[in-house]
């Protein structure tokens, strides 16, 4: 029997499954709420019943014309951010959060989903495989071939998310991990001892050569202000994107702090959830968008993404 299958079941599934039913999670406004496991004809079929979902936030940034406003942002930020506490005070890992792992309904309410790679982590940390996380939202440590980590690992993702949720654009789209480390490196410097301790140690670094460069930084994509309505960030804003994508993972700012970060409480406000804005429902069938009632459930199926996660 292959390691990734239980009794002709992905373990993938289990995983997830185990996760959304876990007591501590369920019922989380930010988490996807599984409403029943339906088992079909033979024990292969097996079927999670969620609660609907209008949209995904990749397709629905491929799609948009305009920009999320800084409010919209906020609010967006202080939902994703809450899942992420919550899995990460019950000592979970997420490993895959990415923009199409996100699902936003009509009312504004955003919602984490797709927990097929999540695990469980302790103290001491120890060993997992890197082969996780979706390329474009992989951290370093990970590329760099990095086997002990904990929730560093998600924080960065949501750095990389919270830039997409500004700019429509993912971060860092590299072809393959060499090409990715490298965007990281020409954006935010390459590392050395004096600031990430331990960097030479990584199995990759050896193997390849760094230029010494210091990156030309987030501020060049993110300027401080715009009078056209085009992409910005505050210097606050730019102190918390900084932090969630520090290089050294032992620097990276951790989900309770992110929550409570100074950023939030500048103007603009976060937006009332019941005023955010509402688009056409993504899913087949659906011309125009559609007031759903909180009965109504689906089989939720997530896309994949354009570089798809490695096993």
């Amino acid at each position: 029997m292959g390691k990734d299958i239980v009794e002709g079941f992905p373990l993938t599934s289990i995983r997830e499954v185990t996760v959304l039913l876990d007591t501590k999670l369920q019922h989380h406004p930010n988490i996807i709420d599984v409403k029943e496991v339906v088992v079909g004809s033979d024990h292969n079929k097996i079927f999670m019943v969620m609660e609907y979902m209008e949209h995904d936030m990749k397709g629905l940034l491929t799609d948009m014309k305009n920009y999320f406003t800084q409010a919209e942002v906020k609010r967006l930020m202080l939902q994703l951010l809450s899942a992420v506490d919550c899995l990460h005070d019950n000592w979970m890992i997420h490993r895959d959060i990415k923009t199409s792992n996100l699902l936003l309904n009509n009312k504004g309410v955003l919602k984490l989903c797709d927990f097929g790679l999540a695990r469980m982590y302790g103290s001491p940390i120890r060993n997992y495989t890197q082969l996780v996380v979706t390329l474009w939202y992989r951290s370093p440590e990970l590329l760099l071939g990095g086997k002990e980590y904990s929730t560093e690992v998600d924080m960065w993702s949501v750095g990389c998310v919270f830039a997409e949720f500004l700019n429509k654009q993912p971060l860092f789209k590299g072809r393959g991990e060499m090409d990715q480390i490298d965007k990281i490196f020409k954006l935010c410097g390459v590392p050395n001892e004096q600031d990430w301790p331990g960097f030479s140690q990584f199995p990759l670094v050896n193997k390849l050569k760094f230029h010494k460069s210091k990156g030309t930084g987030f501020r060049k994509l993110f300027p401080k202000t715009s009078y056209t309505g085009n992409v910005y960030l505050s210097d606050q804003g730019m102190h918390l994107l900084n932090g969630m994508l520090a290089m050294d993972p032992r620097q990276r700012m951790d989900s309770r702090t992110a929550l409570t970060h100074p950023y939030f409480r500048e103007m603009p406000p976060p937006k009332d959830e019941d005023l955010m804005p509402t688009f056409p429902s993504s899913h087949e069938g659906h011309a125009r968008r559609v007031k759903t009632p909180d009965h109504h459930m689906f089989a939720h199926h997530n896309e994949d993404s354009p570089v798809p996660p490695n096993p």
